[in-house]
């Protein structure tokens, strides 16, 4: 049987989502709690990676069981076991070949970037005290959305075969104090959004122009884009799937 896990995370203590020899990641943390409470060995496939720091407010994985169990104990003794930076939500049958990753539609993110000091974002938000003109980084998102090739914002040498991502909407609003950038795509690279909300940064601080990011775009080399802005502004928000895997048979 095939399972999906809806969860969240804090990422401040973990080294990204993926399992590595010589640093926590969410990964390693929630296979070993399925692990011991189905007492088997339990392997979970994640939608995406997301970097050291980087938070999820909604991800999902799948695994495989042989064995039934009562899902709702599952949830109930796994937010027991985890650490208090994890949280479980959901784990529900799906069709034999769902698959986290491969199935996902669409990923949305936020970058949330504050303009005051505050104690109690601090580990959520990006601070920057210059002002910003969020008038021209959305104009910059408009021309974001006419371009689907982003290898300038992609961190290098990685192993990807494209560099093609339909990014569906991108936009800046303002949530009381602090700015937040929305990004929805089919898929992303890696450090893309950091290395997009940097860019973007130096266009609201004035240090580039809004039309500079056509020749930066069509550059494809990521020296020409902006800096990757710090990881904990970063949240993985929503991931959407289509509803057919979600029938059980």
């Amino acid at each position: 049987m095939r399972y999906f896990i809806e969860f969240s995370y804090n990422g401040k203590a973990y080294h990204g989502w993926q399992k590595q020899p010589n640093a926590i990641s969410v990964q390693q943390v929630l296979e070993n709690a399925l692990t011991t409470l189905l007492r088997a060995p339990v392997t979970v496939m994640g939608a995406g990676r997301t970097d050291a720091g980087v938070h999820a407010a909604q991800m999902y994985a799948h695994f495989d069981f042989e064995e039934p169990f009562d899902m709702d104990v599952l949830i109930y003794k796994i937010n027991w076991f985890l650490p208090h930076d994890i949280a479980v939500h959901r784990v529900f049958e799906v069709q034999d070949k769902a698959h986290a990753r491969f199935n996902a539609l669409s990923r949305t993110y936020h970058y949330r970037i504050s303009n005051i000091k505050n104690v109690f974002t601090h580990d959520f938000a990006y601070k920057i005290h210059l002002p910003l003109d969020m008038d021209k980084m959305n104009e910059a998102c408009h021309i974001l959305l006419q371009y689907k090739e982003f290898q300038c914002f992609s961190k290098s040498n990685t192993d990807v075969k494209t560099y093609f991502c339909d990014i569906k909407e991108a936009y800046w609003m303002i949530e009381g104090t602090e700015l937040t950038f929305v990004v929805t795509a089919d898929r992303f690279l890696r450090n893309m959004v950091r290395a997009i909300v940097g860019t973007m940064v130096n266009i609201g601080l004035g240090k580039l122009e809004v039309d500079q990011l056509h020749s930066i775009i069509q550059s494809k080399d990521r020296s020409e884009a902006g800096f990757s802005v710090p990881a904990h502004g970063l949240f993985l928000m929503n991931i959407q799937y289509p509803d057919t895997i979600f029938n059980t048979k």
